[in-house]
């Protein structure tokens, strides 16, 4: 009962909610206002215009935001104008339909702002349908109203950003940590459980998705702020907890263990794990704490379990080395210290999180260098060549646009024909369920034909044990409100809420509310079969034949990150932010890479041909970035030795390697360059300096230096983990193109 009150209260006080009252207000103010002062009949259009553009409303910069709803409100009112003025004139009106909607839905090739201005447009044209306007005064005016309901939600979002304006950014980190909390658990379960880590990947590579689509909205929202004049003491708190969000995001990365050598260490001894898998769960328990508490603005829990914890992780390192003793134990021993050293860093940051949440004074004051901080965002690139560029029946988007015009002409003429009472209900409903991929459309049918289904019977119990038109009203406003606060976070039950407060406000207007009910779950269904049908059999854009571009990115920018390690080796105070920003966009292109594996999961069982294949090539796209990330995490966090030309040697294999497998997907030649020295030398050369390393700290055991000091330990970590690294990462490489040969030839065997 606790944990529910816990979660109620926190969607109450959250961003979604809040968004659910901002948009109902928007409406009831100008149907109230309207209602004393005598002209009713002037609300559902300006209400219409509210619902049209809102959309565009999503947490992000402010100007890009009033731009999107401008840019939407001057399209909606335009394709509003084209359906009421083409009505009367059946022929014109499909051609407007078919030209609408295909150019609308190419909207999307702009990103997900873009994609919503596209929907708003879509919508535009539907509504149009319902609107019963004859003679031009009539339909000018509908434009005029229309503009009017879009400018006045436009100032409402306005005017409820400067009441609240770091709502969304709160929500956004507080969903942020919650997310990191849920990944660090999950990685805490890979540590020991073998028979569940492929399933356990699959759901880290969709929490990896996720976290970076936050971190990316983040960043847009911070570097946006930072332009203005100057920033609150809250400001800086924010920018804190985003920073520190990102450093533990990416030690999480640059920690992907090498699980078959954990398995060959511990194999009989997975009790010597438990202490870091537990102090994983406790850390991942205590982000999602206060992911809760910056919503709900409590006291910040206790720090001790978590000392306590990683104290317990430090002494199972002694314990294991007594146990197994020396030389036999180095090995195991190093693994479980660079393990530590993973985890205490990560709650330092966590750390800093709490003292700024705190209000800790020397927590908070950052500085980031303007142009830097640029060089971390994503632009979205607005050039016309983006749009002539997804003009190919290759394009995903532009099948897309191709199969939602077909199925909202069918859907059309079909309701024309067997004169449909509300055919836009149906072209409505596909609009809202059809994606670009069948997977999603299917998931977001079902859960719309069983919302309306639930929404629909309660509507009806409602109705047949009362007929008061207040309590309808106070219903309609609530599921209103709720609608609008779940859309994101629960479809299904927005579906249901949608349902019910659509039931009410025609019970209000009319009588036949059973009648209504009726024809929306009839509609519904119509609608869904329809989007299912059309994602299915025209021109299905199978997932498995949009990877090669999403693995190529991903190669590249894998090659890419590997030699910005390089260099930070090399010189680590000139090259830091390179690095950076390049292990910013790798991290970016694996979870693009996530996603498009995560849509291949959800195409049907027929189609997701190779599975096990495109899983491998994931996996090792992941694994590589991991494996470099821990090379350049320990450089960053420790004092380090010159680097050899040993590591030189397999640092440029493995690139010509990742070049090489970017060649055989573009079905070029690869291009073979020279190893430097042998690369086996290169290899036994770095394996020798850590055992030269080993054998003389075992001259100073035998001499009675039992404790080791820090230098001897960084040297024999660095040592260890570079070595066993870099040998990990030619494997991978090597792995990799063997796959992407495969890949590769299936591919082209079926293009053939």
């Amino acid at each position: 009962m606790r944990n529910h009150l816990k979660n109620l209260t926190l969607f109450l006080k959250g961003a979604n909610f809040y968004r659910g009252i901002r948009l109902t207000s928007s409406i009831l103010l100008p149907l109230i206002l309207l209602y004393f002062l005598g002209y009713f009949q002037f609300a559902p259009a300006i209400v219409v215009g509210i619902f049209l553009n809102a959309p565009s409303d999503i947490p992000g910069s402010l100007k890009r935001k009033v731009n999107a709803i401008l840019i939407s409100i001057g399209l909606t009112v335009l394709i509003t104008a084209i359906v009421l003025f083409l009505k009367p004139f059946f022929p014109l009106l499909i051609l407007a339909i078919t030209i609408i909607s295909f150019a609308i839905s190419l909207i999307s090739v702009y990103g997900f702002r873009a994609s919503l201005v596209s929907f708003s447009g879509l919508l535009a044209m539907v509504l149009a349908f319902a609107a019963e306007k004859t003679t031009h005064t009539d339909i000018l005016l509908h434009l005029a109203l229309i503009s009017i309901g879009g400018l006045w939600y436009l100032c409402i979002s306005y005017i409820f950003q400067l009441l609240v304006p770091k709502k969304d950014e709160t929500q956004l980190l507080s969903d942020t940590l919650n997310l990191i909390g849920e990944y660090l658990n999950l990685r805490a379960r890979l540590l020991t459980k073998k028979s569940k880590r492929e399933a356990l990947t699959q759901q880290a590579f969709l929490l990896q998705t996720q976290i970076n689509e936050k971190h990316e909205t983040l960043r847009e929202v911070f570097h946006s702020e930072r332009k203005k004049s100057g920033r609150s003491h809250y400001d800086e708190k924010q920018l804190l907890i985003f920073i520190s969000s990102i450093n533990i995001f990416e030690l999480i990365e640059a920690k992907q263990l090498d699980y078959k050598e954990l398995d060959r260490l511990f194999s009989d001894r997975k009790h010597y794990l438990r202490p870091a898998k537990k102090l994983n769960k406790i850390l991942g328990n205590h982000l999602i704490r206060l992911s809760e508490l910056l919503i709900q603005n409590k006291k910040i829990p206790n720090k001790n379990p978590l000392l306590k914890s990683l104290a317990k992780a430090k002494k199972i390192i002694s314990i294991y080395v007594e146990d197994i003793t020396l030389p036999k134990a180095r090995e195991g021993a190093l693994a479980l210290q660079n393990l530590y050293d993973y985890q205490e860093q990560l709650l330092a940051e966590i750390r800093s999180i709490r003292r700024v949440m705190a209000n800790v004074k020397d927590a908070s004051s950052v500085s980031l260098k303007r142009q830097d901080a640029s060089q971390f965002l994503t632009l979205q690139e607005y050039h016309p060549n983006v749009l002539i560029q997804n003009l190919s029946f290759k394009a995903p988007l532009f099948r897309h646009a191709l199969r939602i015009t077909v199925a909202l002409v069918f859907a059309f003429v079909l309701g024309t024909i067997l004169d449909i009472q509300n055919t836009y209900w149906i072209l409505l409903t596909i609009i809202v369920i059809m994606r670009p991929n069948y997977g999603l459309t299917k998931e977001r049918s079902k859960n719309r034909i069983i919302g309306t289904f639930i929404g629909a019977t309660v509507a009806i119990c409602i109705v047949l044990i009362t007929q008061n038109v207040i309590i309808y009203s106070v219903l309609a406003i609530i599921s209103l409100t709720l609608a609008f606060a779940l859309m994101q976070q629960n479809y299904k039950s927005a579906a249901a809420l949608i349902t019910i407060n659509v039931i009410f406000i025609y019970s209000i207007i009319t009588p036949n509310a059973l009648q209504v009910i009726q024809y929306r779950v009839i509609d519904t269904v119509i609608g869904a079969s329809i989007s299912i049908f059309a994602n299915y059999l025209l021109w299905p854009s199978w997932e498995v034949n949009n990877l090669k571009h999403v693995l190529l990115e991903a190669l590249q920018k894998n090659k890419t990150y590997l030699l910005a390690t390089k260099d930070l080796y090399h010189n680590k105070t000139n090259n830091q932010l390179a690095y950076k920003i390049a292990r910013k966009e790798s991290f970016l292109a694996i979870s693009n890479l996530n996603a498009a594996f995560q849509r291949l999961t959800q195409d049907p069982k027929s189609k997701q041909k190779e599975f096990q294949l495109i899983y491998n090539l994931t996996t090792l796209n992941q694994t590589m970035i991991s494996a470099t990330a821990s090379i350049g995490s320990f450089i960053l966090n420790h004092k380090t030795t010159p680097p050899s030309k040993e590591f030189d040697a397999v640092i440029d294999r493995v690139i010509n390697t990742l070049q090489m497998s970017r060649a055989i997907l573009q079905n070029v030649p690869p291009n073979t360059l020279k190893d430097a020295i042998p690369i086996d030398d290169a290899q036994k050369n770095l394996q020798n300096a850590f055992y030269d390393l080993g054998v003389k700290r075992d001259k100073n055991i035998k001499k009675g230096n039992i404790e080791i000091n820090t230098k001897t330990l960084h040297q024999l970590q660095e040592a260890y983990l570079i070595t066993s690294q870099l040998n990990w990462l030619k494997t991978l490489s090597e792995n990799l193109k063997k796959a992407t040969i495969r890949y590769n030839k299936i591919i082209n065997e079926d293009n053939i």
